[in-house]
C-alpha cells in the first residue's frame, strides 16, 4: 500500500471550494492526474454513484472506475476506484473553514501486487500531484 497526504489554506470560503471542487466539467483546470472523463463526471453526487476518469500518474495513462463512497455535502468528498493491473485506489478530500478561508486535505491510497513494486515512485509522483492540484485550485478560487 502507498499512501499520500497534501493540504493547503485556501484563502476563499468554504463554500466556494467545495463549488469547484465538485465541478466534475472543470476538473482538468485543477486536478493535476485528470485527463478526462470519458462518459462526463458523476450524473448525481450521491454516495453509491459510479464515473469513470482517465488520469496520468508517472507518466502512464489509466482507466478507473470511481464509486462515490462517503459524501457530506460542503465538507467530504471520498471516492474510491479500480485501476489497471488490480490496483485500488481511494481519494478523499476534506474541507474545513478557516476563518474566512478553506483547509483542504487530501487523502489518497494505492493498494493492489503492482504498488509493492513501485510504492516509493507512486508516493512521490502523487504527492507531487495532489500538492499541485491544490496550488491550481486555490488560484481558481482565491
Amino acid at each position: 500500500m502507498a499512501e499520500v497526504t497534501a493540504e493547503a489554506r485556501i484563502e476563499a470560503p468554504t463554500g466556494k471550494v467545495w463549488e469547484r471542487l465538485t465541478d466534475f466539467g472543470s476538473y482538468g483546470e485543477w486536478n493535476a492526474t485528470h485527463t478526462n472523463f470519458p462518459d462526463g463526471g458523476p450524473e448525481t453526487l450521491a454516495a453509491g454513484s459510479t464515473f469513470t476518469e482517465n488520469m496520468k500518474l508517472m507518466g502512464f495513462p489509466a482507466e478507473v472506475l470511481w464509486t462515490i463512497e462517503e459524501l457530506e455535502d460542503g465538507r467530504v468528498l471520498a471516492i474510491r476506484g479500480k485501476g489497471p493491473m488490480g490496483v485500488i485506489v481511494g481519494t478523499r478530500y476534506s474541507l474545513a473553514e478557516d476563518g474566512g478561508a478553506t483547509k483542504v486535505r487530501i487523502d489518497g491510497e494505492f493498494t493492489g501486487a503492482a504498488v509493492s513494486l513501485m510504492a516509493g515512485k507512486l508516493k512521490d509522483s502523487a504527492t507531487a500531484a495532489l500538492t499541485e492540484s491544490l496550488r491550481k485550485l486555490s488560484g481558481l478560487v482565491a
